[in-house]
């Protein structure tokens, strides 16, 4: 049981031309997958790319922004204090003192009913028959530097 083998043969005429213009030899260069096998190749959208990379770099320039902003308000927080600590220490050194103030401890800054300044160690919540001054400024306490650290000023 011999079985024959037919032949198959090849009809050349109709045969799909293939136009030489879509030929290469090197297809690795192509811009798009040249075989069902190939990994899809997609074009580089270079608008997206750069649309991408300026807002990234627009929102890392306002995230560095800020934290300078931030640093400034807090600057300016801190020189607002430095004043605050400059008039007050000018003041209790311009007012009348009946003792030698001590590194370290709180007094309070009152002033009298002619505009006279004084230091005292007496606080406002203290005095047993009510304030003998006329009104409360401030209470700070001495630094080591001689310079007056507020604790408590009075409100505006």
């Amino acid at each position: 049981m011999a079985e024959k083998k037919e032949k198959v043969q090849v009809d050349y005429e109709k045969r799909i031309l293939i136009d030489e213009d879509k030929i290469t030899d090197n297809p690795q260069n192509l811009p798009y997958a040249h075989t069902v096998g190939s990994a899809i190749i997609f074009p580089e959208d270079k608008d997206r790319i750069k649309t991408t990379a300026m807002s990234a770099m627009v929102e890392q320039t306002n995230v560095q922004m800020k934290q300078i902003y931030d640093q400034m308000e807090l600057l300016i927080s801190q020189a607002n204090s430095l004043k605050e600590r400059v008039t007050i220490s000018e003041d209790i050194y311009g007012s009348e003192m009946g003792f030698k103030p001590i590194t370290g401890h709180t007094y309070h800054l009152y002033e009298k009913d002619d505009g006279i300044k004084v230091l005292s160690m007496i606080g406002p919540n203290e005095w047993a028959r009510g304030c003998k001054y006329n009104s409360y400024l401030a209470t700070a306490r001495l630094m080591g530097d001689h310079t007056w650290d507020v604790v408590n000023k009075k409100e505006e």
